[in-house]
């Protein structure tokens, strides 16, 4: 069973990771998958239930800072809880804090499972989170199937019940939208590089958070659509490196006249 588990996780990171175009689906795993939907919104009227059971409106967490969305159920038996894992991994490393600097939405997209779960859920990653304020900004939220499939529909995420293991079969990444709700990014797999994730969300906030060095590393990387990571924009790093240079130069100059000039006094 262990074996059989790793290796329909390992298909699924491959279908996570690789263009469609490019993946050998397995057997079961047919419509299974991430269609990228950038730049498109995602409807925030749908309503959910949030760990407290108090319904709420998915638009309530876009109040003016970026968003990751996390698709999981919560009695999944690996996947999902290895995106969890991986997501609050990289967000422990980040200086950016959630609640303050942006929001954590996770939406289980099986309809059988209640607030009661992802209360559960919300205790574990807030005490593996250990930051003040985070209880505020970090939401497990359960729904029906209406609001599950138009949520799912709108990022792309396809996934495939399995009546005999009462299990599903899906893909796994984490997407990163705008305070108003449009899809900026998306990173695939279970491991979600610290650097590309505040990026991600720099990029989103549309400079609203972040810092001037934020700014300098997005001159020189570049978000890829293919492999879900930044990548170095090499035509910018020659561009900054001949500016550098310059720079350099000129301040070496600029020296040179200085002394020659305090030796002749």
């Amino acid at each position: 069973m262990r074996t059989a588990c790793a290796t329909a996780a390992a298909s699924l990171l491959a279908l996570s990771v690789l263009r469609p175009a490019a993946a050998e689906v397995p057997p079961g795993l047919e419509n299974v998958g991430i269609d990228q939907r950038l730049n498109e919104a995602i409807p925030l009227d749908l309503r959910f239930r949030d760990e407290a059971g108090r319904e709420v409106r998915i638009g309530e967490y876009f109040n003016g800072k970026p968003v990751i969305l996390a698709l999981v159920y919560y009695e999944c038996p690996m996947l999902c809880t290895l995106v969890l894992n991986g997501l609050v991994s990289s967000l422990r490393a980040l200086s950016l804090d959630v609640g303050k600097d942006f929001q954590v939405v996770a939406v289980s997209f099986d309809p059988k499972e209640t607030p009661a779960m992802a209360a559960a859920k919300k205790k574990t990653y807030l005490d593996a989170y250990r930051r003040a304020g985070a209880e505020s900004g970090w939401h497990f939220l359960t729904g029906d199937e209406e609001s599950i499939r138009r949520l799912t529909q709108a990022v792309g995420f396809r996934y495939r019940y399995d009546a005999g293991s009462d299990e599903y079969a899906h893909a796994s990444a984490v997407t990163v939208l705008t305070p108003k709700g449009v899809i900026a990014r998306y990173f695939y797999g279970v491991e979600y590089a610290p650097r590309d994730l505040r990026l991600g969300l720099v990029e989103a906030a549309e400079e609203t958070i972040g810092s001037p060095v934020d700014q300098l590393l997005l001159f020189c990387f570049r978000y890829d659509v293919h492999t879900g990571r930044y990548s170095a924009a090499v035509l910018n790093l020659v561009r900054l490196g001949g500016v550098l240079t310059v720079v350099v130069l000129g301040g070496f100059i600029l020296l040179s006249r200085r002394r020659d000039a305090g030796a002749l006094a």
